[in-house]
């Protein structure tokens, strides 16, 4: 299964994790319906895109190790440390890969930051957007064009939501719906359907 759109961004007060709902297999759509934003910490997200088994693995082990991580230390992970803990465990596994491509973001002492991890262990740091999967050259033309430094919440996850309609209708891997994750050092919010319909009633169809 592959085919999707994921998009990381950050905002003057956090983090928006936003991901589309379709998984596709070759020409067919396997799922409407397929989660891509899992919860590994308190005040951290992972996006998924690739094969969604490996992608699934991924997420139970590293939302284990970020619980081991708070209970030998007694503090939260940072979002730089859980996500080179994910770059080592990849690249440990590089001979017999797992497909995929992830963002890992979140909020922690540091503040706000997303990483990108490829699927053999590289890990950068995103300073302020990122788009991942089939999807994300669509994407990124609009988050190229409109991001600016400072956005309010309200501006990021409208941006969010732009840059996967963009996508969803040129890229056949990419449709079906939005999944949109705030994360901010008060909370980690996905947003509901009623919310989410306020956005999307907002821009273009």
């Amino acid at each position: 299964m592959k085919g999707t759109t994921t998009i990381g961004l950050v905002f003057s007060t956090g983090v928006i994790l936003a991901t589309e709902k379709r998984a596709t297999m070759g020409y067919m759509i396997a799922s409407k319906k397929a989660k891509k934003v899992y919860q590994v910490a308190d005040r951290i997200g992972m996006t998924t895109a690739g094969g969604v088994g490996d992608a699934q693995q991924l997420a139970r082990i590293l939302t284990v190790e970020c619980n081991l991580y708070q209970i030998r230390r007694s503090r939260p992970i940072t979002v730089g440390a859980a996500s080179t803990l994910l770059s080592n465990y990849l690249n440990q596994n590089r001979y017999f890969p797992y497909y995929v491509q992830l963002l890992v973001g979140g909020v922690d002492e540091h503040g706000s930051s997303v990483y990108s991890v490829d699927a053999f262990g590289g890990s950068t740091k995103e300073e302020e957007i990122v788009s991942t999967g089939s999807g994300s050259p669509m994407a990124y033309g609009v988050l190229e064009d409109r991001f600016t430094k400072g956005m309010s919440e309200d501006e990021a996850i409208d941006l969010a939501i732009r840059a996967l309609k963009a996508a969803m209708k040129r890229d056949a891997g990419s449709g079906e719906g939005v999944h949109v994750v705030v994360i901010t050092k008060d909370r980690y919010q996905e947003l509901d359907e009623a919310t989410l319909k306020k956005y999307l009633a907002k821009t273009p169809d």
